[in-house]
């Protein structure tokens, strides 16, 4: 796959809250989202926005039970509908307008290299995405898969280790 930057726009609404909504997962994207427009920033108020947000950071991820790091590559618009068990590698890249269901992993396979996920990826429940892996853009990862290998471009990968296949090809 290339290393183009997803043509996609991130759709913010997906990840606002109402007022007095109880989702954790929106309110720990909030507070990765705030850290990350204040962490370079260095007046004094820039500083208690920084540890404010660092604060709100842990309390939601033990309320959420997920571990994204604050200085993830997440682009916006993503979907943590059950964060509970989410585990993101600092390195790893989401693109705009993903969905991860809880128990997903995105990590490393031992090595240094780190998942990719283009636009508008979809990601089931327990699945484990490891090692440098790229799933392309409005791919879908299936439930309890394990991807070790690309995932291209409007296609789906199912199965331990997942098999890749196309989204209109039909099984006989």
């Amino acid at each position: 796959m290339n290393e183009e930057i997803s043509s996609e726009i991130p759709d913010w609404s997906r990840e606002a809250k109402t007022w007095g909504e109880w989702n954790p997962g929106k309110s720990l994207l909030a507070s990765i989202r705030i850290y990350q427009r204040v962490r370079y920033k260095k007046s004094p108020f820039a500083r208690l926005i920084k540890k404010t947000a660092i604060l709100r950071h842990r309390f939601w991820s033990a309320v959420s039970g997920a571990d994204i790091p604050l200085n993830s590559d997440i682009g916006g618009g993503l979907l943590l509908p059950h964060p509970n068990g989410v585990v993101i590698h600092q390195r790893s890249h989401i693109g705009p307008n993903c969905l991860i269901f809880q128990q997903v992993t995105l990590g490393t396979r031992g090595g240094a290299d780190v998942p990719h996920l283009a636009g508008h990826v979809d990601v089931g429940a327990g699945a484990k995405i490891l090692g440098g892996v790229r799933i392309g853009e409005h791919a879908l990862v299936g439930a309890n898969s394990v991807v070790l290998t690309d995932v291209p471009a409007n296609s789906f990968a199912v199965g331990i280790p997942a098999v890749v296949k196309r989204k209109w090809q039909v099984q006989a």
